[in-house]
């Protein structure tokens, strides 16, 4: 049967639809989405509550427990952890990968709500949910400066203008403002003042409760006409709040202006951002998924000049970070290193077979091959992104494959004296199986892949998948288009035509098969010895996997760096802000930094509040020649002489995993039941990986050294002068707490009113004492009388995991060490520090997923081979010469580790899934030799002896060019300098390193491996062996 030949006898037709096809995948290219990685769900959602004045014990037991409890019963949970700091609880939900992020967010919500009734009645705000994405990091980042507006109405500005604007931008799913919360009118109470008017902040608090508040009046309906009633309720401004009248002393009205300043503030003023060293509102634009990043951000961009008019004079809208300058710089890396691909796959065509006519073909079949592909992941919903052009890359090695296979069969047709027609048509009959076969096989090795499991498997399936259609496409091609094209295009070689060049090429490829042909048969000889060295390379290739570093992803430079600056525990704010202004001051002299933000106060990544955020955008990569990595060696210099801070550096990476903030990369989470037993423990292991040297950075989330006044009360005098516990507490949060008491309701949002002791009444403890507190009948009592102000060390933050008290330690990894150093470093030095059985360790964020994908490693590549042999077994109908094919799989292995070794790097995801890739290469060199030496047993009867020389001289010309074009296909992986080399490198040397060898090793081992599987399988048949040397 010729699959081929209702193509070759119809150009016209064929010709038609590969233009259809070209055409769909112009359309499809057009179509598809543009990002850094795929689109990965990976449904996690965090819960948020704040209680303002709430020290972290507190948020601990009267918000985080009571959520936890009705969190921890939602079905699909695969993982929760929570943090409880100043005023704010977090918790988050990881769910199975498998889980509708959409139908887990209404079981949130329905847990909120049952656990509302154990929650204070005193939260300003019920606990609010959003869904995170760790793959989906912000694509747009903006601030908001001003310098003649308070940075409460930027704050004000971005809430109710900026970010509603920039969330109907086409493309945008979510829009997240840092730095500034909500303007709010503070009343600084006088303390002492209130004393002299025998008053408490109780009545301040009780006056200002009473004086304003807004809800429905109702309406009149008279006989001819209808009345709607309104009234002065409301009080809206500073200004109002300073005529309320508290009490009446004497027959005089006390006012708050006389007890109290009443000022325009904020709701917190603990948090703060700053950007070019000004007070700035930081605003993180994220997409939708599915959605163009470089579309979306372009819009964006369009509404810019529109929101900068809609501003009043003064505020300015700076562009801070656009991470599509980065994507668009990859892409277009990854485009130009597939353009190069293309182009040195169609000289190896034109090397070896000396014709721009064959060239021609091969330049057709592989473009369209690629183009065509297009159309199929716009269809599956694909995206263009690093790793899928990545993939298609490597295709161009691969997908060329089939179109040289039949090219070459079909000109070797012609060199023997047959018409072009003739040599199409047989040429396709003969190859066709072969070409079917190569196909197969080769996706074989990908179906691992498409059904890797965790984050990573979710990942890397687009790859997987494009790179198999790239295959089945290019499969269709070379069993269409390329026989046609080589029926029309082809013709004789004519001596006098072809070139001294052409001449002496022919004559090289000439010796260089029959060169190979004598040693082939010098090596048929010695096949024992032969065997002996297919064996050593499985063995060596077990053994160097087992002593190669493995690594999780290459660290990559995309332009940006975050760094979490930490101070002493029990550091002031104004101090805080003076360390990290002076660290800004620092890193922003560097020449390749162009811009700092700084994010200070408790919040989403900043879960203590001796701590600020840094993001550090560098300058484009054309604009600079030092890569993140030494950038940061330079800041980590600069910022070295800043007495009081630590400041860790980590380049931003496309994929984070993370389960709670931490300031390294890989964490390292204990629990235990006892939170003290679980202090000691943390201690003792952190101490022991600060001497290891494959770690650095190491530090725990444990923060024990914060400073606590505690107020120790006298119960038993307290009774006695009347003065209720109650009463303290109020007496404690009104002062210090910033209270919320009331409520503004504006046109487009809602105001807060903070009571508060008077700023320069808050600076010392024992000002706690000089409060006043109501006694009997209402006889203010200073709270020294009833209590004893102590001083002692409190937490600056409670861990969490699973419902347990949690100590999560990070760190980074050492320059030359690998990921696997480290996790076995870890695992060493936690025998060795001898921890209690009840305190439990495990790896979380990219650690976890890094050691879940070793565990799987072994199994993957065992899958891969178990799935190419089922394969062969069924295309070839034997059991045995499976065997034959598989057996130049080690080398390939060898190979790569070796060069990985040579390179200096680690046997990364992107590495494993480079040696998996290898197997679909070099196995296809054995595939054309043994399919070819079958068919002469068969149909000719020649003895596998024969038949196996034959075929290895006949099918050296395209497994040297098959060859070829996969190892100058992955070149440019592997000399890739631009942005996204990280991720290329690592590919391209696995290949080229495992392609080297096996191309070397297999030319020789597969023949003597087919005759050793022909002798086994003529002793299981009890047929005569086979004579053992070959004819010459």
């Amino acid at each position: 049967m010729n699959i081929s030949a209702p193509f070759i006898s119809r150009p016209v037709a064929t010709t038609l639809l590969a233009i259809a096809v070209l055409i769909a995948g112009l359309l499809g290219y057009w179509k598809l989405p543009v990002s850094s990685l795929p689109q990965v769900d990976f449904p996690t959602i965090q819960v948020s509550t704040r209680l303002p004045g709430a020290n972290p014990q507190t948020m601990a037991t009267l918000v985080t427990a009571p959520l936890e409890r009705q969190l921890g019963q939602i079905p699909a949970l695969t993982g929760m952890t929570s943090t409880s700091s100043f005023g704010l609880s977090q918790i988050t939900l990881r769910f199975n990968l498998d889980r509708d992020i959409d139908g887990a967010a209404q079981d949130v919500q329905a847990a909120i709500n049952a656990a509302n009734s154990t929650l204070p009645k005193t939260l300003p705000y019920p606990p609010v949910f959003s869904k995170v994405n760790p793959a989906n990091a912000p694509v747009l980042t903006i601030a908001l400066t001003s310098d003649t507006i308070p940075i409460r109405d930027v704050s004000d500005l971005a809430d109710t203008l900026v970010a509603q604007r920039l969330a109907e931008v086409t493309g945008v799913g979510r829009v997240t403002v840092g730095g500034g919360v909500k303007p709010a009118i503070r009343v600084q109470a006088d303390i002492p003042r209130l004393a002299s008017y025998g008053l408490g902040l109780d009545s301040v608090r009780t006056a200002i409760v009473a004086a304003s508040t807004s809800g429905p009046k109702g309406s009149i309906d008279g006989a001819r006409q209808s009345f709607t009633i309104s009234a002065n309720d409301q009080i809206t401004t500073a200004a109002a709040y300073r005529e309320i009248v508290i009490a009446t002393k004497n027959g005089a009205p006390v006012r708050l202006k006389d007890v109290a300043e009443v000022v325009d503030g904020l709701e917190d003023n603990a948090v703060a951002a700053t950007y070019q060293g000004k007070p700035a509102i930081v605003i993180d634009v994220l997409r939708q998924p599915g959605a163009n990043t470089v579309e979306t951000v372009t819009a964006l961009r369009r509404a810019l000049p529109h929101l900068q008019q809609a501003m009043p004079a003064g505020v300015l809208v700076h562009v801070v970070d656009d991470r599509t300058d980065t994507i668009k710089a990859s892409i277009h890396e990854v485009q130009l290193t597939l353009a190069l691909s293309v182009g040195l796959v169609v000289l190896v065509v034109l090397l070896f077979l000396r014709t721009w006519r064959a060239t021609l073909i091969a330049g057709v079949a592989l473009p369209l091959s690629l183009i065509a592909t297009f159309a199929v992941m716009w269809a599956f919903g694909f995206s263009l992104d690093n790793l899928s052009l990545m993939a298609l890359v490597i295709g161009a090695g691969f997908v060329v494959d089939d179109a040289i296979v039949m090219i070459e069969n079909c000109a070797r047709h012609i060199e023997e004296g047959a018409s072009p027609l003739k040599a199409a048509y047989d040429g396709a009959r003969e190859i066709g199986f072969t070409i079917v076969s190569l196909t197969a096989s080769l996706i074989a090795v990908f179906i691992p892949l498409l059904f890797m499991s965790g984050l990573i498997g979710r990942v890397f399936r687009e790859f997987a998948a494009t790179l198999s259609i790239a295959v089945v496409v290019s499969m269709v091609i070379s069993l269409t288009l390329t026989p046609m094209m080589c029926a029309r295009l082809l013709k004789p070689h004519v001596s006098s035509k072809v070139s001294r060049i052409g001449h002496w090429a022919e004559r090289a490829n000439t010796r260089l098969i029959e060169g190979y042909r004598r040693s082939l048969l010098v090596v048929l000889r010695h096949q024992a010895l032969t065997l002996l060295v297919t064996l050593g390379t499985l063995a060596a290739t077990a053994g160097l996997y087992v002593v190669a570093p493995k690594g999780f992803l290459p660290e990559q430079d995309s332009g940006l760096i975050t760094a979490t600056l930490e101070a002493g525990q029990d550091v002031s704010f104004a101090e805080l802000k003076r360390l990290d202004g002076a660290a800004i001051a620092a890193i922003e002299s560097d020449p390749d930094v162009r811009s700092v933000v700084s994010v200070l106060g408790v919040g989403e990544n900043i879960p203590t509040p001796n701590a600020s955020r840094l993001s550090i955008v560098l300058q484009p990569f054309g604009e600079r020649d030092a890569r993140a990595t030494d950038v940061i060696a330079r800041l980590q210099e600069a910022v070295a002489p800043i007495a009081g801070v630590s400041v860790v550096f980590q380049p931003v990476q496309d994929l984070e995993i993370t389960t709670r903030a931490s300031r390294a990369r890989y964490q390292y989470t204990l629990t235990d039941a006892d939170a003290g037993e679980l202090a000691r423990s943390a201690a003792a292991l952190v101490d022991r990986l600060q001497d290891e040297p494959a770690l650095r950075n190491v530090g725990s989330d444990a923060r024990s050294g914060g400073v606590q006044a505690r107020v120790e009360i006298d119960r038993l005098e307290a009774g006695r002068l009347g003065v209720t516990v109650q009463a303290i507490a109020d007496v404690l949060n009104d002062a210090y707490g910033q209270r919320q008491i009331a409520t503004i309701y504006g046109q487009s949002n809602q105001y807060r009113v903070i009571l508060e002791a008077a700023p320069g009444q808050q600076k010392d403890p024992d000002a706690i004492g000089r409060l006043y507190v109501a006694g009997a009948d209402s006889v203010p009592v200073p709270l020294a009388s009833v209590a004893r102000i102590t001083l002692e060390p409190a937490p600056l933050v409670v861990s969490n995991e699973e419902q347990f008290p949690a100590t999560t330690i990070s760190f980074d990894l050492a320059e030359g060490y690998a990921l696997s150093d480290a996790v076995a470093a870890i695992e060493r030095s936690e025998a060795e520090v001898d921890l209690p059985p009840t305190v439990v360790g495990a790896f979380s964020g990219d650690a976890a997923e890094f050691s879940e994908s070793l565990a799987g490693q072994p199994w993957l590549v065992l899958a891969a081979i178990v799935t190419i042999y089922i394969v062969l077994g069924v295309l070839y109908e034997s059991f045995i010469h499976p065997f034959t094919i598989l057996s130049t799989l080690p080398s390939a292995g060898v190979g790569a580790l070796i060069a990985l070794k040579l390179f200096g790097l680690d046997l990364s995801i992107i590495a494993l899934i480079g040696i998996i890739l290898l197997m679909g290469i070099v196995k296809k060199n054995a595939i054309m030799m043994i399919d070819f030496a079958l068919d002469a047993e068969r149909e000719r009867g020649l003895s596998p002896e024969d038949s196996i020389v034959e075929a290895a001289a006949l099918r050296f010309r395209p497994i040297m060019m098959t060859t070829l074009a996969a190892l100058l296909g992955a070149l440019p992986l592997a000399l890739a300098t631009g942005p996204g080399a990280e991720l290329r490198i690592p590919l391209g040397v696995a290949i080229i390193g495992g392609l080297l060898l096996s191309q070397l090793l297999t030319l020789y081992t597969t023949p003597v491996v087919y005759l050793a599987m022909e002798r086994l399988r003529a002793a299981l048949t009890r047929r005569p062996a086979p004579a053992a040397e070959p004819a010459e």
